[in-house]
């Protein structure tokens, strides 16, 4: 018998456990819808100029605003919060150690990030040795890694996560009030001094606080549009005060423009946008339930989610490979001076070519976000934590740098990830990919 869509929408809704929160997922899902789109959107590739990165930000102060919007990493931690509460209560139930427990969670994040990595390798390798400018390397492989700065700092919340767990479990709020307070320390030292470095902390302080709002939804400390609105009105009262009376530039995004970043490195504006967000958001849990119980919306939403680790990592490399495709061409099909009329007309079409090509990498590299079941004793602590910390050094300095710097091919870098990954034991190396 053929399976139609409709039957397999229905299967997949039917083999849905009723306790699963299906907004989790929808969350997961467009929250990588939005951070893909706003990326291939704000980079302006010009045939005489070039790529610019932030191109869009830099010449239009009119968008800045709607990075508040469109900037949905906090979005990410706090599902993130909610998914990795519920797995490691799972796992203390079942007796499942730490070490296993962030082996299995190193497994499902690390893995389908190796063949970009060794994909760039090889790819920087040869375009160096065959002359090409190191300068556009470095951008190219800076802009293509952009979204590893993410999964470092997700790594380290997921490291850490049990503990918050306890903290949360025992002090409730005031674990995120105090966690804030540090992080507004932080800033206010890194800012007075200039020294960006300063504020690397925050990068763990901002995303493990607002990592504990996903362990309030998870509990139901966020139950009831009151307390949705509160939660809400306080990341909204605390952003204007960030932004209107204090140092923090509007833009949720890096702009070349602005003296201060707010994500790079992560700022404490960065947990009150995630509170305006996550309140907003959970307002309309119950219609998206709802919503969600329709078989179809719901096989998508699992279809996405199935491979949502690729399609994140690649859809900067797309965009990157096509530009300097287009570009050798002679600029072909880069046309529209970028923010002119005709440019934003014809920002669908681009968008519809890279999610075409970023189809075709989904279709080739996906199959790594399916590794074999890992039955394996549980690992000594040491080995997984190990393993995250190279992880998180070596995709830290590459999302900053990329690989290639002005002495060629910085091979440190992207080397620690693999080495942390398969010399650490997360990797599987007999028979098998994964």
């Amino acid at each position: 018998m053929t399976t139609t869509p409709q039957t397999r929408a229905q299967k997949v809704d039917a083999a849905t456990p009723a306790t699963r929160n299906r907004v989790v997922d929808l969350l997961r899902a467009a929250a990588i819808t939005v951070v893909v789109l706003g990326h291939w959107t704000i980079v302006a590739v010009d045939a005489d100029g070039g790529i610019s990165p932030h191109g869009v930000l830099d010449a239009a102060r009119w968008t800045h605003p709607l990075t508040w919007v469109f900037q949905v990493m906090p979005i990410f931690f706090l599902v993130g919060g909610y998914s990795n509460a519920l797995s490691w209560r799972s796992a203390r139930r079942q007796d499942i150690g730490y070490a296993a427990w962030l082996r299995t969670r190193l497994r499902r994040l690390g893995i389908p990030l190796l063949p970009l990595l060794v994909v760039w390798l090889l790819v920087s390798a040869i375009a160096l040795a065959a002359g090409a400018p190191t300068a556009a390397l470095q951008l190219a492989t800076q802009m293509a890694l952009v979204p590893t700065w993410f999964l470092a700092a997700y790594l380290l919340v997921i490291v850490i996560a049990p503990p918050l767990l306890v903290l949360w479990e025992r002090w409730g709020w005031w674990s995120v009030v105090v966690g804030v307070a540090l992080a507004g320390l932080v800033d206010a030292v890194s800012i007075a001094a200039h020294r960006p470095l300063l504020g690397y902390p925050n990068y763990v302080l901002v995303w493990a606080s607002f990592h504990l709002v996903g362990f309030a939804w998870l509990d139901g400390r966020l139950a009831g549009s009151g307390r949705r609105l509160a939660l809400a009105g306080i990341g909204a009262v605390g952003l204007g005060v960030l932004v209107g009376i204090g140092p923090y530039p509007i833009s949720m995004i890096t702009a070349g423009s602005e003296e201060i970043s707010n994500s790079s490195p992560t700022r404490v504006t960065m947990a009150f946008l995630g509170m305006l967000q996550a309140g907003l958001v959970l307002l309309a849990e119950r219609p998206l339930t709802s919503w969600l119980r329709r078989p179809r919306v719901w096989l998508v939403t699992v279809l996405v989610n199935q491979r949502i680790m690729t399609w994140f990592l690649w859809h900067l490399t797309a965009l990157v490979g096509l530009s300097h495709l287009l570009l050798a061409l002679g600029g072909i099909g880069l046309g529209p001076t970028p923010l002119s009329g005709l440019w934003w007309a014809t920002r669908p079409l681009w968008a519809l070519v890279l999610l075409a090509v970023t189809a075709a990498l989904v279709l080739v590299f996906g199959r790594f976000e399916d590794p074999r079941a890992d039955d394996r004793p549980a690992p000594p602590l040491w080995q997984p934590v190990l393993a995250a910390v190279l992880v998180c050094a070596g995709l830290a300095v590459m999302a900053d740098a990329g690989m290639v710097g002005p002495g060629g091919l910085n091979w440190i870098w992207p080397l620690l990830p693999l080495l942390g990954m398969v010399a650490c034991g997360v990797v599987r190396l007999r028979g098998s990919t994964a």
